[in-house]
């Protein structure tokens, strides 16, 4: 059985039965049925809970006369998105906001949690990352849709209707390497920062880690806007009006 965080021995305490008869039940046979649950996903559910906890107590909290602390960071992470969609996608950009900052955060925090002890970067395991870049694919191409029809296909085909043998395929492995570097680009990242953070720790406990503590934020801020920027851009090629 693999090594389990304290958060995920909790889970599995509790959830373990059910979840390994919904395993069953789609078909998938757990490597281990009395902890299916992995500590990537322990990771992911902890960020969802504590971002809706976050949210929750903003929402109870909102003033227009005596904003908080809290109220002023999300208003600017909102406007620093907003302002960015705008000036990579153009007018009607407000309606994406709301996905690219939930995206952003939900990332940036799972980046974060490898500095915290007792915690691990989900992002650190691929299926994390993996998920969020089909999140990402799956909303743009969706949104593709709804702002051309049928005619977001068009993109695909090419200019000219003679080079549409050419183009389709070569737009096809495009669009799906575009998953595979979002992927890629943000796993190996959190995964060499958590290794080179846990083996300083390790090697020399005071002093030096801490230069590799602060590393280790930077990067994972710099993950979390590349990955929302490289979105607002997927999203401004699908919402185009022109292809």
């Amino acid at each position: 059985m693999p090594e389990q965080l304290l958060f995920t021995r909790i889970l599995n305490e509790a959830f373990a039965s059910p979840v390994t008869a919904l395993l069953r039940a789609l078909h998938i046979e757990p490597h281990y049925p009395q902890a299916p649950i992995t500590n990537a996903l322990a990771m992911e559910v902890l960020v969802f809970g504590l971002l809706l906890i976050t949210f929750t107590l903003l929402r109870f909290r909102l003033s227009v006369d005596r904003p908080g602390a809290m109220q002023h960071i999300f208003e600017g992470l909102h406007e620093f998105i907003k302002g960015q969609s705008r000036d990579v996608i153009g007018q009607h950009s407000e309606r994406f906001t709301a996905f690219l900052v939930t995206l952003g955060l939900f990332i940036l925090i799972s980046n974060l949690f490898g500095i915290v002890p007792g915690l691990e970067s989900p992002t650190a395991y691929p299926v994390v990352p993996l998920g969020c870049a089909i999140c990402a694919f799956a909303y743009y191409q969706l949104q593709g849709f709804r702002s051309a029809g049928v005619g977001y296909l068009k993109q695909f085909l090419g200019p000219v209707w003679w080079l549409t043998p050419l183009m389709l395929p070569l737009e096809i492995i495009s669009h799906l390497a575009r998953l595979l570097s979002l992927t890629i680009r943000l796993y190996a990242n959190m995964f060499a920062g958590d290794m080179v953070t846990l083996v300083f720790f390790s090697l020399i406990p005071l002093g030096i880690p801490i230069i590799f503590v602060g590393l280790h934020i930077g990067v994972a801020l710099l993950q979390a806007y590349i990955f929302v920027l490289l979105t607002t851009v997927y999203l401004a090629g699908a919402v185009a009006t022109e292809h």
